[in-house]
Parts: C-alpha cells; sequence; structure tokens
C-alpha cells in the first residue's frame, strides 16, 4: 500500500475543514433529493462506502469522488468559479508588478538520478 502524503495524513486546518463542509454540501443536496447513499453510489460506479467518505470530508477519497458527486447532483458546473484566474487578486498584482514583456524564469530541474 502507498504511503499517504503529509497533507493526506496531516492537512491543515483550513484544508480539513474545506473537505468538511465540501461533504456535508453533497450530503445535503442529496438528502433534498431523497436519494439513498446506494443511489448516487450507483450513479457514479462507486461502493457507498465511498460516497460516505467523500460526505465526511475524508482527506484521503479521491477529488475524482467528490467530483464525480457533484456531476451526478447536477453541480459540477459551480466548481468553475474555484481558483478562477479573474478572481486571484494576488496572483494578478504579481503579475502587473513584472516589467512588460517579461516572461517567468523556467526553473530547470536536475531529474539525473
Amino acid at each position: 500500500m502507498p504511503q499517504l502524503s503529509p497533507i493526506v495524513q496531516h492537512p491543515p486546518a483550513a484544508v480539513e475543514q474545506a473537505l468538511q463542509r465540501l461533504g456535508r454540501n453533497i450530503r445535503t443536496a442529496r438528502l433534498r433529493r431523497r436519494w439513498r447513499l446506494e443511489d448516487v453510489a450507483e450513479r457514479m460506479g462507486v461502493s457507498r462506502f465511498t460516497v460516505a467518505d467523500v460526505e465526511r470530508g475524508k482527506p484521503g477519497t479521491s477529488i475524482a469522488a467528490y467530483l464525480g458527486a457533484l456531476w451526478v447532483l447536477g453541480l459540477l458546473e459551480q466548481l468553475a468559479e474555484v481558483a478562477d484566474p479573474d478572481r486571484d487578486g494576488e496572483g494578478k498584482t504579481l503579475e502587473a508588478a513584472r516589467q512588460p514583456g517579461q516572461a517567468p524564469r523556467r526553473h530547470r530541474f536536475d531529474d539525473d538520478f
């Protein structure tokens, strides 16, 4: 079994809270539709345990499972606002601070092991 990354084993509190909030939102959407865990799982092609992990906001659950649940519930389009470059104030400020015509430097990594 592969080792879990530190972000999965011990996520920052903000990450954990965001996952739990997303899970609660997915659960609320499922319950409003009066669907069982099994109904969502069948539509997603996963086990009911995976859907339960999504609804709990479990950090080790794949992002594909979260997105699959949103898709099944008809909520995937709302994801377009996440990390929207037009809403990235800090990134836009940093970009504007660069000299005109200056491209970001590419870092060359030494991958000769």
